[in-house]
């Protein structure tokens, strides 16, 4: 299992926003496509206390589950990208 794992939904632009970044970066990532309905997305609701997506785990620096795209892209470029020491 890789250890970057990316909720998200087929469509979704924020989704579409990590996902760039990861392949701008080189990362492989497991995804997880999330049900269409909120109601419904049990599995993410559970690791981050809610059900929008994109959620990344990062499991090799102890993201347990970080939410929103402009956090997660910001995240992977310091912790991946340029701005990794």
């Amino acid at each position: 299992m890789s250890e970057l794992v990316l909720y998200e939904l087929p469509g979704c632009p924020y989704c579409a926003k990590v996902k760039n970044k990861l392949s701008e970066l080189g990362l492989e990532y497991e995804s997880h496509e999330v049900p269409r309905s909120h109601s419904e997305r049990t599995e993410v609701e559970e690791i981050s206390g809610q059900t929008g997506v994109p959620v990344l785990v990062d499991e090799a620096h102890g993201v347990d589950a970080m939410p929103e795209s402009d956090d997660i892209v910001a995240y992977l470029e310091e912790t991946y990208g340029s701005g990794a020491s």
